[in-house]
């Protein structure tokens, strides 16, 4: 397994990289797809733990592949599909429909934000 630095992390069936570049939300997912990959999107604790471990070493909050949907309060991946796994910061998602995409805060709990701020970018292939 290669480990480039620890810039890659394998986590179950997928491997998460970074670029470490900070971007807005829509730059993060084109850099992804042009990469063959997707936004990195934790479907458990350990996938969590894994993005987090790159959150930490950048030492910078990064985007999720997560944005609410159309109804408010309600996110979703960026396939659409409901989230079976969150971990919410205390008194978050709190937008209210004014944050629509999904920070990883370096504690590993999720913060809604605005989309045109910059956030590190992390891959999942």
């Amino acid at each position: 397994v290669l480990a480039l630095n620890g810039k890659i992390r394998e986590v179950g069936e997928k491997i998460l990289a970074s670029n470490g570049k900070e971007v807005d939300f829509e730059s993060a997912l084109e850099s992804c797809v042009e990469a063959g990959g997707i936004l990195a999107t934790p479907m458990n604790e350990e996938e969590n733990k894994a993005i987090l471990s790159i959150v930490k070493q950048y030492n910078q909050y990064a985007y999720l592949g997560i944005k609410e949907d159309e109804t408010s309060g309600q996110f979703k991946d960026i396939n659409g599909t409901p989230l079976n796994y969150t971990k919410w910061h205390q008194k978050e998602p709190n937008g209210k429909g004014r944050e629509n995409c999904v920070e990883m805060y370096s504690d590993g709990t999720w913060n809604d934000k605005k989309c045109n701020l910059n956030r590190l970018t992390i891959c999942e292939f």
